[in-house]
């Protein structure tokens, strides 16, 4: 992997060109080698070039859950180069190694990560599993052993069996609205599912869900999508940032793109903060100015 944004005296070094099967030989740092050979960055590396705003001001300062800070929301999510989000229905096709171990990440570093019912029922999601390289710094943050699922969902028409609500490590919560089905509610919490009121008759308010998990604690709030949940935290303006990764693939048809729903009146413009790139795949990041 190299980092080819923001650019860096390696970078930007005549030997500091990589083909597309590698990356930088300096980690974070930027730049590859003259022979264009590059090395897979570890985990602390990336945790590093993808820490939240307040780590990166505040680091090591271990204040608990929550600590005073501001909820910063980022999203997470993958596009071909014609725009697709998703192929047949899944964006597991589109992605790559590098773009898995970025996923990874990313939810290491969250508090909670924020998913819609119709991701939850597509893409077979699972509970968030603690992992080892992450251990101490997540406890350094006071953040607990892995990142909390939070469905947003109006009917409740999940299966409350699968692993994801009947054994995660970390309970997992569902927001949803003040009509919410008494039955499925019910459901949920008997199954240990914390539901969360974040709405006012059927639907969830973006954010009044981001304050609602900001007051339990989860200030390193993370989405995956899908894309009509992403439409509606970009309208609301509630999104602070976004990791897009661009695959370097064409899929044509009428796959969904990143985020759906109703255009917003002007559109939002977000500051590039970093780029890396492995076997032609990029990992963009652009927060909010």
């Amino acid at each position: 992997m190299r980092r080819l944004f923001p650019v860096t005296d390696e970078t930007a070094a005549p030997g500091g060109r990589s083909g597309t099967s590698g990356g930088g030989r300096g980690g974070p740092g930027g730049g590859g080698g003259e022979d264009g050979a590059g090395r897979e960055w570890s985990l602390a590396e990336l945790a590093a070039a993808y820490a939240y705003p307040e780590a990166e001001a505040e680091a090591g300062a271990g204040s608990g859950p929550g600590g005073g800070r501001e909820p910063w929301l980022r999203a997470n999510m993958v596009s071909t180069l014609d725009g697709a989000a998703q192929h047949e229905g899944r964006s597991q096709p589109i992605s790559c190694p590098a773009d898995m171990r970025i996923f990874g990440t990313l939810r290491a570093l969250a508090d909670v990560v924020l998913v819609g019912a119709e991701t939850v029922r597509q893409e077979g999601y699972r509970p968030a599993r603690a992992r080892a390289e992450f251990a101490a710094a997540r406890e350094a943050a006071g953040q607990g052993p892995a990142a909390a699922v939070a469905v947003v969902s109006a009917s409740l028409d999940l299966d409350f069996s699968l692993p994801l609500f009947a054994s995660p490590l970390v309970p997992t919560l569902i927001l949803t609205g003040s009509a919410a089905p008494p039955d499925r509610v019910a459901a949920a919490e008997a199954a240990g599912v914390r539901v969360v009121t974040a709405g006012e008759g059927a639907g969830v308010d973006p954010g009044r869900a981001v304050r609602a998990l900001a007051e339990r604690g989860y200030t390193r709030l993370l989405t995956e999508g899908g894309p009509r949940l992403l439409g509606q935290l970009v309208a609301a303006g509630v999104l602070d940032e976004l990791c897009l990764t661009v695959a370097p693939m064409l899929t044509a048809g009428d796959a969904q793109r990143i985020a759906g729903g109703p255009a917003v009146t002007l559109p939002r413009r977000f500051t590039l903060k970093s780029m890396l790139e492995e076997d032609g795949f990029l990992f963009t990041r652009y927060a909010r100015p």
